[in-house]
């Protein structure tokens, strides 16, 4: 397996299925309300692909000067555990420092263990909910900061 990390648009197609793939799949986990969207043009985003099939998607959108938010990070169920997810957090961690970015920030929840310990792994340490999601009591925040 090589995985190749193409930085693609926001109206890009396997973008927006892998999203639909990741919204069907938080909707078994979350009641719709808690279940927060994203503007695409806001952002940078990337997929990922095996071969010519995109296995995965994730991206980074400014939220202050110095901090950004990990947002629509995906891999598909069939590919987890290949080293996918780290490939593109490393693609995206580097694209966020080549910004500026000093702080990146993610929203994720309880009934996602999986994504939390591989957060964890990855150097990121709990805090306090922000922004959209201080309100929402299954969401769990998370913070890498850069030095």
């Amino acid at each position: 397996m090589e995985i190749v990390i193409r930085t693609v648009d926001a109206d890009h197609e396997d973008l927006k299925r892998l999203i639909e793939q990741l919204d069907s799949y938080l909707l078994t986990l979350y009641p719709q309300e808690e279940i927060f969207t994203v503007q695409l043009n806001k952002g940078h985003f990337i997929v990922a692909y095996d071969g010519e099939q995109a296995v995965g998607c994730g991206g980074i959108v400014p939220y202050t000067e110095q901090i950004a938010e990990l947002k629509r990070f995906y891999v598909d169920p069939s590919i987890r555990n290949r080293g996918v997810a780290n490939h593109m957090l490393v693609h995206l961690e580097h694209l966020a420092r080549a910004q500026g970015v000093q702080e990146l920030r993610l929203e994720t929840g309880e009934p996602q263990y999986e994504a939390v310990q591989f957060y964890i792994k990855h150097g990121f340490e709990e805090m306090e909910r922000f922004g959209e999601y201080t309100q929402c009591e299954s969401s769990r925040c998370y913070v890498k900061k850069f030095t």
